[in-house]
């Protein structure tokens, strides 16, 4: 075991009583369960930068007192994150505990959009300096940027990254302002757990912005059920959902478009194509 891991746990008193177990689910960065002296723990190595935006994202969210489980940040430093364990419950799905405690989340809103420190959503960096309009937030901060970086990769042509300009520009003329919510920023349905103790948040990306984040994140990569958004609406969604719904999972394409290749183009230039057709 690599001495900076060893100093990382003496600082929050642990002691290993074992190695590292690989687990799996660690796409971006090395993920292991480790027995301590006072439990077993997840361990995480990655870029130093990368596991402080993590931590700062879960201590946010513990903080918001939303009633969802986040797993407590133990110790940091050196490449290491380690956290408490969860215990997850095969089956044990609870759609609509899930949906309540996300609505809990975004209930507490505030100004301005964005977070006092940049992180990072997979490997791709986040600047979350803060905005007061929310429409210029999600241009400046999410859509333009990441056009760029996959323009200059060559995996958005000129014409294709003039659309996305385009629908980034034109956010005044249909979404409103709002106040903005704290919200997960990377909540696909790998980073939902459901432990004994109910719906679980992992591996965060956290900022405040438009609640519907969350939710279009979790519609584009799993089917977190019509319980789920029943619950989390109290009801019936509002008529512009579906519109919001493709925006924000425009940002999140563009991002695995540049993480993973061509193979997400498609997927961009549907959401593309829908944005111009005014979806309502």
């Amino acid at each position: 075991m690599e001495s900076s891991l060893q100093s990382c746990l003496a600082a929050a008193g642990l002691t290993p009583r074992g190695e590292l177990e690989p687990l799996s689910g660690g796409d971006i960065a090395a993920v292991y369960r480790l027995a301590t002296d006072r439990g077993e723990v997840v361990v995480k190595r990655d870029a130093a930068e990368r596991l402080a935006g993590e931590a700062d994202g879960l201590r946010a969210l513990s903080a918001a007192g939303s009633g969802l489980v986040v797993p407590e940040v133990l110790a940091e430093g050196d490449g290491w994150l380690v956290m408490e364990a969860l215990e997850v419950a095969p089956g044990r799905r609870d759609p609509v505990a899930l949906g309540e405690g996300l609505r809990r989340l975004h209930e507490a809103t505030g100004e301005p959009h964005g977070w006092p420190c940049d992180n990072a959503c997979g490997r791709t960096p986040q600047p979350n300096a803060p905005l007061s309009d929310g429409r210029a937030f999600q241009r400046e901060r999410r859509l333009l940027p990441l056009a760029e970086a996959c323009h200059a990769q060559g995996l958005l042509d000129h014409r294709l990254r003039a659309r996305v300009e385009a629908i980034a520009h034109g956010l005044e003329a249909w979404l409103p302002d709002a106040p903005a919510s704290l919200v997960h920023g990377d909540l696909w349905s790998g980073n939902v757990l459901f432990t004994p103790s109910g719906p679980a948040l992992i591996d965060p990306a956290v900022y405040r912005h438009y609640p519907e984040v969350d939710l279009a994140m979790l519609t584009l990569f799993g089917a977190p059920g019509e319980a789920f958004l029943v619950a989390y609406w109290d009801g019936e969604p509002p008529v512009e959902w579906p519109r919001r719904e493709t925006l924000f999972q425009l940002y999140p394409l563009l991002n695995h478009l540049l993480l993973f290749g061509g193979g997400y183009r498609g997927a961009v230039e549907r959401a593309v194509s829908r944005l111009e057709a005014g979806i309502s």
